[in-house]
C-alpha cells in the first residue's frame, strides 16, 4: 500500500478538522522553533559579547520561556488532534469492514481466515494510530519545518542555507530507500500475525476434540512454531528500524557538522558575527529533526497499513448478484416453490444439491432428507438467499404472482425467515439477549414463551452465557435458538437439524412446536431431518441427492 493511499485518504475527508488543526499546527511548531533560535542567539550573544547579565536577559528569557511552553503546548494540542482524527477513520474503516462481511454471508466468510479476520478487525485496524496519529502529522510538519528553516536562514547565511538545501534531499532519499526495502518485510510479518491468530482461534475452538484424541501437545509445537516465526519477523523489523534510525541520525549530524564548520570558520576570519553565527546553528538541526522522526514514525505505521491494505481487499470484494425488488409475497397465503436447484460446489467436481423441485405452502411442515453430502444445508442457504443457485430458481408466490428470490431484495427478503443452523451460535449475554436476537422488540412474556416452547421453561432468561454459550449443554444451545426463531415473526422457518442431539422427549416437544407454528401462524417450514420422529412429523419428505462425485 502506498503511504498516501487514495482510499485512506478519501477516510481521512471524515475527519477533515482535526486534520486541518494538524497542519496549522505544523506550521505553528515551524514558526515556535524559528522565534526559538532567535531568542537563544539574542541571549547567547548578548552574554558573551556585551557581558550581559541574567537581570538584562530578563526580558529574553521571558519570551524564550513562552516559546519552550508555547512548543510543548503545540506538540499536546498535535498529539491530540491527530488521534482525534485516527480515531474517526479507524472508526470508519471498521465499521465498513463488518458491514461488509455481513454482506458477503457465511459462505464467503467459512472460506476465509477466521482468526485473521479476528486480528485485522481488533488490532490490525488498531495499528493505524502509528499512521493518522504519528505518521501523517509527521509528515505534514516534515513539509513545512525544512523549508522554512531555509527560506529563514537564506537572508542571514546563504551559504548555510545552501548546505542545508542540498543535505536535505540525501536524508528524503535514504528515507525512500527505507520504505523500499520494508516493503517485503511488512507482508511477511502481518502474514505471520495472522497465521499465527488464526492457528490459535482453530486450537482453542478445537481444544476439546484435541485433549480427547490427545492431540494438544501436537498442537501447542505448531503454535510455538507460529509464535517463533512472527518472534523472528517482529526482530528482523526492529533491526532494519535500528539501523534505519542510525542512518538517518548520522546523515543529519554529518549535515549539521558541515554546516558547524562552515560557520566555524567563517566567525574565526570575523566573515560572520557571532548572533547569526549562533541563529543558523541552533536553527539548522531543526531542519533534520523532523525528518528524523518521520523515519521513526515510519516502522510504526507499517502494520497498520499492511493491515488497511487487508481491510480494503475485503471492502472492495464484490458482492454477489442480488435483485432490487422489494415486493416480497405473503408466504402465508402462498407458496415458496423450488424448480430443478442445483449447486456446484467449488473445488469438488460436484453438484449437491442436484435438481432439486419441491413446494412449500405457508401452513406446512416440508423434510428434507438425503445422504450427508447432498447439499441440504446448502438448499438452506439457497431458500435463505446466501447463496444463489447454479441452475434452477426459487420463486416465492403470493396473491398478486411469483417473484424469483434471485430478484428480491435481500434487505427486503430476508426479514420474513428464521434460520436456525446446523450450529447455532449463541453470544456473551444472557438467555434473553440471546432470544431477542431475532426480535429485538419481544417482550419478557413472549422470551419466556418461546423458551417454554422449546421445554426450557425453567431456564432464567436473565441466565449469564458465555462464549458460544458456553455454561449451558448443547441439547439447551439448540433449544434456545429454536426459540430465537420461535419468538420471529417470519413467514419462513428453515431448520437445520433442529433435534440433533436432543432426547427423545425433547425433541418430541420442539418438533410440536414446530409443527404449531406451521398449523397456527401458517409459517412454511422447512426442516432438514435424519432422524425418524423429525421425518415422521412432517407434511412430505424431499430426498436431496446429489451428482458428479462421491457422497458419504
Amino acid at each position: 500500500m502506498r503511504r498516501l493511499d487514495p482510499r485512506l485518504l478519501r477516510r481521512a475527508r471524515d475527519a477533515r478538522a482535526p486534520i486541518a488543526l494538524v497542519v496549522v499546527l505544523g506550521f505553528a511548531a515551524a514558526a515556535l522553533a524559528i522565534a526559538q533560535a532567535a531568542l537563544l542567539a539574542d541571549a547567547i550573544s548578548a552574554a558573551v559579547e556585551r557581558g550581559a547579565s541574567v537581570a538584562d536577559l530578563g526580558g529574553v528569557l521571558a519570551s524564550l520561556a513562552v516559546v519552550l511552553a508555547g512548543r510543548a503546548l503545540v506538540a499536546w494540542a498535535n498529539e491530540s488532534a491527530a488521534h482525534r482524527a485516527s480515531a474517526g477513520i479507524k472508526s470508519s474503516i471498521r465499521m465498513d469492514l463488518l458491514r461488509r462481511l455481513v454482506e458477503l454471508g457465511p459462505r464467503w466468510a467459512a472460506g476465509a481466515q477466521s482468526g485473521a479476520l479476528v486480528a485485522l478487525a481488533t488490532r490490525g485496524i488498531d495499528a493505524l494510530d502509528g499512521y493518522f496519529a504519528r505518521y501523517l502529522p509527521q509528515l505534514v510538519l516534515a513539509a513545512v519545518l525544512p523549508v522554512a528553516v531555509v527560506l529563514t536562514i537564506i537572508p542571514a547565511d546563504p551559504l548555510s542555507a545552501l548546505i542545508v538545501a542540498l543535505t536535505i534531499p540525501v536524508i528524503v532519499l535514504f528515507l525512500v530507500l527505507i520504505g523500499m526495502a520494508t516493503v517485503a518485510q511488512r507482508k511477511r510479518r502481518w502474514h505471520a500475525l495472522a497465521r499465527l491468530s488464526h492457528h490459535f482461534l482453530d486450537v482453542v475452538t478445537g481444544l476439546p476434540t484435541l485433549r480427547a484424541f490427545g492431540r494438544s501437545r501436537a498442537q501447542m509445537a505448531s503454535l510455538e512454531r507460529a509464535t517463533d516465526a512472527y518472534r523472528r519477523e517482529t526482530l528482523r523489523a526492529l533491526r532494519v528500524a535500528f539501523l534505519s534510525a542510525f542512518v538517518l541520525e548520522m546523515g543529519a549530524t554529518l549535515s549539521v557538522a558541515l554546516v558547524a564548520v562552515g560557520i566555524g570558520l567563517r566567525l574565526v576570519d570575523g566573515l560572520l558575527d557571532l548572533r547569526t553565527g549562533l541563529f543558523v546553528l541552533i536553527l539548522a538541526p531543526e531542519a533534520y529533526l523532523p525528518l528524523r522522526a518521520l523515519g521513526a514514525q515510519f516502522h510504526a505505521s507499517e502494520e497498520g497499513l499492511e493491515a488497511a491494505e487487508s481491510a480494503f481487499r475485503v471492502i472492495e470484494t464484490p458482492l454477489p448478484l442480488g435483485g432490487s425488488r422489494t415486493d416480497v409475497p405473503d408466504l402465508r397465503s402462498g407458496e415458496l416453490r423450488i424448480e430443478r436447484v442445483t449447486v456446484r460446489q467449488p473445488g469438488r467436481g460436484l453438484a449437491a444439491p442436484c435438481d432439486v423441485s419441491f413446494a412449500v405452502r405457508g401452513g406446512e411442515m416440508v423434510a428434507i432428507a438425503g445422504p450427508s453430502g447432498a447439499g441440504k444445508t446448502t438448499l438452506l442457504e439457497v431458500l435463505a438467499g446466501l447463496i444463489a443457485p447454479d441452475e434452477g430458481r426459487v420463486l416465492a408466490t403470493g396473491r398478486d404472482g411469483a417473484i424469483a428470490v434471485a430478484d428480491l431484495d435481500p434487505a427486503a427478503w430476508r426479514p420474513n425467515l428464521a434460520y436456525v443452523a446446523q450450529e447455532p451460535y449463541l453470544f456473551p449475554g444472557t438467555v434473553a439477549e440471546n432470544v431477542r436476537l431475532a426480535a429485538p422488540s419481544a417482550t419478557d412474556d413472549q422470551v419466556a414463551g418461546a423458551l417454554a416452547s422449546v421445554g426450557l421453561g425453567e431456564l432464567d432468561p436473565l441466565t449469564p452465557l458465555g462464549e458460544g454459550g458456553s455454561g449451558l449443554s448443547t441439547g439447551q444451545r439448540r433449544r434456545i435458538a429454536i426459540a430465537r426463531a420461535v419468538v420471529r415473526d417470519a413467514a419462513l422457518l428453515l431448520l437445520d437439524e433442529p433435534t440433533a442431539g436432543l432426547d427423545e422427549a425433547s425433541e418430541c416437544q420442539v418438533l410440536a412446536t414446530v409443527k404449531a407454528l406451521a398449523r397456527r401462524d401458517r409459517r412454511a417450514v422447512v426442516v432438514v431431518a435424519h432422524r425418524s420422529a423429525a421425518l415422521a412429523s412432517a407434511d412430505r419428505v424431499v430426498d436431496v441427492v446429489a451428482a458428479g462425485g462421491a457422497v458419504a
